[in-house]
């Protein structure tokens, strides 16, 4: 269904936005390189708490060079959820290097650090955990692992930007991090990505690995020198509106948040009466920022694609988030998965369904979901 009569999300925007890439523009020139893009990374890693952060074109852009420049490649294992977008292990792939896939646990459905330990090989140079849907993992448990084990932790927090656990963001636990500003995520540019850390020396690698592998110590459009290249790289940037358009965004982060909290508290206050769905409930002291709203259904699969295919009917679209990458074409024909190699897995993707959620999601709205959903429930206990 191209028209949704409540979609699974809307971007928020105001004339700010619109002000800020005009600004652009009017002027006829910088829309390359202009300071907006320094501007808008220290924006981003001032808010997370970290001294640098390089921008992208994406966020698997981010993902990839942030593996090339802690130079993990051929015959290394990272250990990263199949319960993810499939972006996360693909980028292991990219590097030639192995994603080794660890189970999750049913709080945060982040990484079970148990579990990660017992993936740990003497092949393994990451651990790379999500924090899904905007809320912290078990951040501070796999971290202590990654310090034991003496690797590095690369957080994929792409969906969580403005998560905390007690104070302290997502994004500021490893060696460095991933956000994602793609269309459906707290904050967007449309398509965008950054990396931030606190190494000045990945931080620098960063730099090249994004634009070519040029050495820039003048500006390359507005210089008449040649500048060297002096290691290889990609066409990663983003532009000046890109940029334009994150500080506008950055500047409504937690405006932004705050609304998708009261909302996802309205829904959860609901949803949690209703028999056999469980809400998402953070754990004490984690901070959601509720990118996405993401119920279980009790009963799993067959009642939640039920439940998925009526509230289509009714205009309400909803996504599973996230089937198994490890149980996709792909990584089955690659890597000879057949199933039943991570449990929970498994299981949680065939209960999950995520519902509308945005900043302007209205009451009535909220109460039409709500109702559908019960009307469902009711339904099917007459069967």
């Amino acid at each position: 269904m191209a028209d949704w009569k409540i979609p699974l999300y809307k971007i928020y925007w105001d004339d700010d936005d619109i002000e800020g890439v005009v600004r652009i523009i009017k002027r006829g020139t910088y829309w390359t390189t202009g300071k907006e893009i320094e501007e808008f990374e220290k924006m981003v890693a001032d808010y997370v708490g970290v001294k640098y952060a390089v921008s992208f074109n994406s966020g698997t852009s981010a993902l990839h060079a942030i593996l090339l420049a802690y130079g993990i490649g051929e015959g290394d294992e990272v250990i990263v959820p199949s319960f993810t977008f499939i972006a996360t292990a693909n980028s292991v792939l990219f590097v030639n290097a192995k994603p080794v896939f660890a189970d999750i646990e049913e709080e945060t459905f982040g990484l079970d650090p148990e579990d990660v330990k017992e993936k740990i090989s003497r092949r393994t140079k990451a651990i790379m955990p999500i924090h899904y849907g905007g809320s912290p993992c078990k951040i501070r448990e796999i971290k202590e692992i990654a310090e034991d084990y003496n690797l590095l932790l690369i957080e994929d927090a792409a969906e969580s930007l403005g998560a905390h656990i007690d104070g302290k963001k997502v994004g500021s636990y490893g060696d460095a991090a991933v956000f994602s500003f793609c269309g459906n995520k707290v904050i967007t540019t449309g398509e965008g990505g950054i990396v931030v850390t606190n190494s000045g020396e990945i931080y620098e690698k960063l730099k090249l690995i994004r634009s070519h592998g040029r050495l820039e110590r003048e500006p390359y459009f507005t210089s008449s020198k040649t500048p060297d290249y002096i290691i290889l790289g990609y066409n990663w940037r983003i532009s000046s509106f890109t940029a334009a358009l994150g500080i506008s965004q950055m500047r409504k982060l937690d405006k932004v948040v705050e609304m998708r909290r009261k909302n996802a508290k309205y829904l959860t206050e609901r949803i949690s009466k209703i028999s056999g769905l469980f809400p998402p409930i953070p754990p004490d002291g984690y901070y959601h920022v509720y990118q996405m709203y993401t119920v279980r259904v009790e009963e799993g699969r067959r009642t939640r694609d039920g439940l998925k295919d009526f509230l289509a009917e009714k205009g309400i679209m909803s996504k599973v988030y996230f089937e198994p990458i490890h149980l996709t074409y792909f990584y089955r024909s690659k890597f000879g998965y057949v199933g039943g190699e991570l449990p929970v897995t498994e299981r949680l993707s065939g209960e999950v369904l995520t519902l509308p959620m945005y900043p302007a999601l209205s009451f009535d709205e909220m109460d039409y979901i709500v109702n559908s959903i019960k009307e469902f429930v009711e339904s099917h206990k007459s069967r």
